[in-house]
């Protein structure tokens, strides 16, 4: 299993997009589609204060009626944010995804944002790395292998 840096690395786009948290909602919303991506980092100078996604829209602003041009990211963000350690390998990730019901992991060397990976980066490298077991597998069953 790699670690989250190294997904990281891999990652074609790896621009950390971020928000203030006095920002409005609809600016958050709009610059969310603009990149299409599900969530944005919340941050105050370089400090992560929480996360907004998709799902704290539908749930905080649109099922309670209220208006995203006149709230404040701070009002539905989720905070604290759960972040990891750069070293955590992607089954530690997964778990943590699903333990917390969470699509986005911030990962951080102490206090520095290194970047974010999303469920989908997660998988993407579960998917990879099995087509890698998979063709070896291939290969070995028909004698394609290389013999040492």
């Amino acid at each position: 299993m790699k670690s989250v840096l190294q997904i990281l690395k891999s990652k074609p786009n790896q621009d950390v997009l971020s928000i203030a948290p006095d920002a409005t909602v609809f600016d958050a919303m709009k610059l969310m589609a603009e990149k299409n991506i599900g969530a944005l980092l919340v941050m105050e100078a370089d400090d992560v204060r929480g996360i907004m996604s998709e799902r704290d829209y539908a749930r905080k602003v649109i099922l309670a009626g209220r208006s995203s041009k006149e709230m404040k990211v701070s009002e539905i963000m989720s905070a604290p944010v759960r972040c990891v350690p750069p070293e955590t390998k992607n089954e530690e990730c997964m778990a943590i995804m699903t333990e917390h019901r969470l699509r986005h992991l911030p990962v951080m060397d102490g206090d520095e944002l290194i970047g974010v990976v999303s469920i989908g980066d997660l998988v993407k490298d579960i998917i990879s790395e099995q087509q890698f077991l998979i063709e070896q597998l291939e290969q070995y069953v028909t004698g394609q292998h290389s013999t040492y």
